[in-house]
């Protein structure tokens, strides 16, 4: 059976304490099960980079600069939820030291009695990492696996030990262990095929979005052919590909009227009869979680968005 979550940006009505809280609780109350915040650190004022997720290139934060750190917002968020997963929708990697990062996400997790998922990609802003003095920007492939696997080593063994590259840790003890059974889960963010071989090599999950401008997944049917793409990648690999669950992160807020693009009705708008056609439509491509954009330019908005569409489809999906 599919479930519903929601992916927020802390960017403006969500930078307030009140604002956030209020939104993590009503998501709660409104039977959503997953509550996902985006992640940058740094915002530089001008950037060489395309934008992959719009279509003129732009990031819609670009103009503020506002962003919250997104591990610690679920930490806050794990002491004012109770049931709510709480996703990194996605964190970034290479921004941050991979034992620190281990170490940041093990926190939320057990403070948050292991509801933490770790939601990854690679990152795409070459001024954002320069201004956090990471690994090199064109490297950071290779840094997001290596991170990756020294995350695994820290969290589920008793004698972590890695000698690679980028990371490298020995004689050390790494506690509490995550909260999450049978382990702290990592969603793979990304649609190419190298996101496909990390999905499969480290991913709990496939987490793509719908809105890449490159490889667009903004319809069952192309959802259902990048399942089907992940599915011989894993084979390839020798991995089932039943043990990947599949998340879908549909970059746009539902709207209650019906929006045409080239590919005829978009997703989510229209009636919620329509909306819940659509969630049948993304199950049979092989969704099992949902993740909707419900953010407003007000607060009151998104809440509005939120809780009718937790009525109207949730609810009844």
């Amino acid at each position: 059976m599919i479930d519903f979550g929601i992916h927020i940006g802390t960017r403006g009505c969500l930078t307030s304490r009140e604002n956030v809280m209020a939104v993590a609780q009503r998501a709660e109350a409104s039977g959503y099960a997953y509550l996902g915040v985006a992640d940058h650190l740094i915002v530089p004022m001008r950037t060489s980079v395309r934008y992959p997720y719009t279509a003129d290139g732009v990031w819609p934060g670009a103009p503020t600069g506002e962003c919250f750190d997104c591990i610690a917002t679920l930490a806050f968020l794990a002491g004012c939820t109770q049931r709510l997963k709480l996703l990194t929708s996605v964190a970034v990697v290479p921004h941050r030291p991979a034992v620190l990062t281990a170490k940041l996400f093990a926190t939320a997790d057990v403070l948050s009695g292991g509801r933490v998922i770790a939601g990854v990609g690679t990152g795409w802003m070459r001024e954002e990492f320069e201004a956090l003095g990471t690994p090199p920007y064109d490297e950071r492939g290779a840094v997001t696996d290596e991170y990756l696997t020294a995350w695994r080593a820290l969290w589920d063994e008793p004698r972590p030990a890695l000698n690679g590259k980028y990371a490298k840790f020995d004689n050390v003890m790494f506690a509490p262990k995550p909260a999450a059974r049978p382990r702290l889960p990592i969603w793979v963010g990304g649609e190419s095929p190298r996101a496909l071989r990390r999905t499969v090599k480290f991913g709990d999950a496939w987490y793509p979005g719908s809105a890449n401008q490159t490889i667009r997944l903004n319809t069952p049917e192309r959802l259902r052919d990048g399942v089907a793409a992940l599915h011989r990648t894993a084979e390839k690999a020798g991995r089932d590909p039943a043990t990947i669950d599949i998340g879908y992160l549909w970059f746009a807020p539902p709207v209650w009227s019906t929006q045409q693009g080239p590919d005829g009705r978009q997703l989510f708008t229209g009636s919620s009869s329509d909306m819940l056609a659509d969630a049948v439509a993304l199950e049979e491509a092989g969704a099992r979680h949902v993740i909707i954009y419900p953010q407003q330019p007000t607060i009151e908005a998104t809440l509005d968005v939120l809780q009718r569409f937790g009525e109207e489809v949730v609810r009844n999906a």
